[in-house]
């Protein structure tokens, strides 16, 4: 009888999903009166940011020895170097700055099955302060409080792909000053810094939008996830890869009609989300994946199974209006929680959605478009200004420890 329990919300559920998805074309809702209405600013006119010229070393060579590092979900860095350069917001004059942006590739460093190494990144970094610092003043003048750097690893700034790695090596101390551009958020971690803006991971712009679906394809599949519920290799048992969350979604709906979930990959992959309600969007290593992407730009439901994640762009994007969010320690009643959301609010979280504004936010376009990713970092730096008085030092005031951090990280690179 169970099955039978479970089937007719699906059946329900599509129904109303085919309606929403044949009105796309007509009509999609705009958030009024909440984070949603600063998804369109435009950033240009509130602030300007100077671009350091730095070796190529540090970025374009990088790149041209592993142009790899222009399709993995840590290639923003390189994007926003690129949009940066000819952006409107950019000066050439650097008495007039608002902010200093440092581009270095520091994720440009992959294996041959091409996961990013950390292991450099620490002192390619401070290798580009120290040049800094030495060929212009204004690092010295504020130890980088009125500077910004993207560093878009796994756990940001702490460079290293475990986490309790990461948390025993801490931020870059050259970095605490610094606004860091990141893909990591979690509250109350030692690997985010107040004020630090969370962006989404890149994923392919292009071969996205080259896998559209017709907008009134029927939203067939209740659940749908793809990838693995246990890292074999690192964590064979499940209890700490994701924090044991995959593991429990494997172990209680593999056999569910109602959850399409494998740790195969196909092809139809994009077109498959496209088809879904709900795409689980669980922690993994670190608590953020492209699925999230992925999930909004393909207006499915996205499951975000992360305690205490700090979103992208959450001053901007209505997450709680667009989301479901689900407990690490509720994940066995996944079912449940998503069989008794009403129709109407299903609807109502589909048609927001569909507001492209909402899909761009996440994107990082080439070319750039008004509201896109870059834009929504540019905001996200606009609304810090203007810098408190305590940005600037007073002379001969020093407050960062160039000698702090672990021995290997002082090596020269």
């Amino acid at each position: 009888m169970r099955i039978w329990v479970w089937v007719i919300p699906v059946l329900i559920v599509s129904g109303f999903v085919w309606r929403v998805s044949a009105d796309q074309n007509v009509r999609t809702e705009r958030i009024s009166g909440s984070a949603g209405d600063v998804l369109e600013d435009d950033p240009v006119g509130r602030l300007k940011v100077y671009v350091y010229e730095l070796p190529s070393k540090y970025n374009k060579k990088l790149l041209q020895k592993d142009p790899r590092c222009l399709n993995h979900m840590f290639a923003a860095e390189i994007f926003m170097h690129k949009f940066l350069l000819s952006s409107p917001v950019r000066t050439l004059k650097p008495e007039e700055a608002d902010w200093f942006y440092t581009p270095t590739y520091i994720t440009c460093d992959l294996t041959p099955t091409g996961l990013p190494l950390p292991f450099k990144s620490p002192r390619v970094m401070r290798s580009a302060i120290q040049l800094i610092s030495s060929n212009w003043p204004f690092w010295n003048r504020t130890e980088g409080a009125d500077h910004f750097f993207v560093v878009p690893h796994d756990f940001g700034a702490c460079f290293h792909y475990q986490e309790e790695k990461a948390i025993e090596r801490g931020i870059l101390p050259l970095l605490h000053r610094a606004t860091l551009v990141q893909t990591f958020g979690q509250r109350n971690h030692v690997c985010l810094n107040e004020g630090s803006i969370t962006i989404p991971p890149y994923a392919p712009p292009q071969k996205m939008q080259a896998r559209l679906i017709p907008q009134d394809t029927p939203r067939s599949i209740f659940v749908y996830f793809r990838g693995l519920f246990y890292d074999v290799n690192n964590d064979p048992e499940g209890g700490y890869y994701a924090r044991g969350a995959r593991a429990a979604v494997w172990e209680n709906f593999k056999d569910n009609p109602l959850f399409d979930i494998s740790t195969e990959h196909p092809t139809t992959y994009y077109e498959d989300m496209q088809r879904a309600i709900f795409c689980l969007c669980p922690l993994g290593w670190a608590p953020w994946s492209p699925r999230l992407v992925e999930a909004v730009v393909f207006g499915c439901i996205p499951v975000i199974i992360a305690d205490d994640i700090v979103l992208p762009f959450a001053d901007a994007i209505p997450w709680e209006e667009i989301g479901v969010f689900v407990a690490e320690e509720d994940v066995p009643n996944l079912d449940t929680i998503l069989t008794s959301i009403p129709p109407e609010v299903i609807l109502r979280k589909q048609r927001l959605l569909a507001n492209p504004s909402m899909k761009r936010a996440m994107m990082f376009p080439q070319p750039a478009q008004a509201g896109d990713a870059f834009h929504q970092i540019l905001n996200g730096l606009a609304r810090k200004l203007p810098h408190d008085k305590s940005t600037f030092l007073k002379p001969g005031e020093k407050i960062l420890n160039w000698t702090a951090g672990p021995v290997g990280d002082l090596k020269p690179w």
